[in-house]
């Protein structure tokens, strides 16, 4: 498997476990997790031409990952 660029624990590693202590913890924090990751992935499949997509969906797809970390972001910090 390759790497995917902007993976959570990457991103703020200082945060690692933080995250892991929230995702056992808190459902929704987990829920975000695992929807960051999911939109992650399909923006790096879009990227690499291994499921092509519209720039439009492209440019959709990264708004959302970067909402998610944001809500992300939020949750670790407060």
């Amino acid at each position: 498997m390759s790497h995917t660029p902007h993976e959570i624990l990457a991103e703020f590693p200082e945060h690692a476990d933080k995250i892991h202590a929230l995702r056992k913890a808190d459902p929704h924090f987990d829920r975000l997790y695992e929807s960051y990751h999911e939109v992650n992935r399909a923006v790096h499949r879009a990227e690499t031409d291994l499921e092509p997509r519209s720039d439009d969906d492209v440019e959709k797809l990264r708004k959302e990952r970067m909402r998610l970390k944001d809500e992300i972001y939020a949750l670790l910090t407060r």
